[in-house]
């Protein structure tokens, strides 16, 4: 199959997996509509914020999996946005999902916003810190009891703060 084969049926098959799925409304950013962190220029983020950290909350990137030094953090506590400090997870939803990035079970609802993610061809959930609108990763339906969500979440994106 040729690249440009490969392409348009890779993009016709998000189109139909996307016309199966409702769009992911997100009611949660409202509240935070007139936050400072909305009106920091990206010149001003890239300063602010250590570079990889900068990529990833501004620029929707990915840390390389295992490299966080938060996917061996124990103690209780709560991770909070690295771009506006606003919480997002308490530590006892935390879980170690094998897949190298910190995982949590359950977020702060009111906190994030989500929206669908086409980047690979294939929709995704991405959510997003709700006051700064960070990237902070992807949820997804294969965590453990009691939600069975699994939000994989950018270690660079997050701030521990110990109880």
């Amino acid at each position: 199959m040729t690249q440009t084969r490969r392409a348009l049926f890779l993009t016709a098959g998000a189109a139909a997996l996307s016309a199966c799925a409702p769009e992911v409304a997100d009611a949660s950013e409202a509240q935070y509509a007139n936050s400072p962190f909305r009106r920091i220029t990206d010149a001003q983020w890239r300063a602010r914020l250590p570079a990889l950290s900068y990529q990833v909350l501004r620029h929707e990137g990915t840390e390389r999996p295992g490299t966080s030094p938060l996917n061996e953090e124990h103690r209780r506590g709560t991770f909070v946005c690295r771009g506006c400090e606003l919480p997002l997870f308490r530590s006892e939803w935390k879980f170690d999902s094998g897949t190298g990035w910190p995982s949590f079970t359950r977020v702060m609802a009111a906190n994030v916003g989500i929206k669908r993610d086409y980047a690979l061809g294939i929709p995704r959930t991405e959510y997003h810190c709700a006051r700064c609108l960070g990237h902070q990763g992807h949820v997804f339906d294969d965590g453990p009891a009691p939600t069975g969500k699994r939000y994989c979440n950018n270690g660079v994106s997050l701030i521990f703060q110990p109880a």
